[in-house]
């Protein structure tokens, strides 16, 4: 699915024209990325948590050469779905594959 896609979907169910939509959409990604910037941490109950990460330093190896390489340390941003969502898909999921 992608962005079009959600836009679609969300202008479908709420009456809103594509274009309102799709600027509540981007509203709302913009959001999200500035408070990761600023290392905020954003919970969407029923949904996730976003939160930035820190990576330490660490060795890695390129494939090609079989050389060892410094990856420097770094933040990340990352997204933990709640545990409400996993089951919900896991559910979902199951009920498929036993059709």
């Amino acid at each position: 699915m992608t962005k079009a896609d959600i836009v679609d979907v969300i202008a479908s169910s709420t009456g809103l024209t594509k274009v309102e939509t799709e600027a509540v959409v981007n509203g709302f990604m913009e959001t999200v990325i500035d408070a990761m910037k600023r290392g905020e941490h954003i919970e969407l109950r029923g949904f996730g948590t976003f939160k930035v990460v820190k990576r330490a330093e660490r060795v890695a190896r390129n494939p090609k050469t079989n050389e060892e390489v410094i990856v420097p340390e770094q933040y990340v941003p990352v997204l933990k779905m709640s545990k409400d969502f996993k089951e919900a898909v896991n559910e979902s999921i199951m009920e498929d594959e036993g059709e």
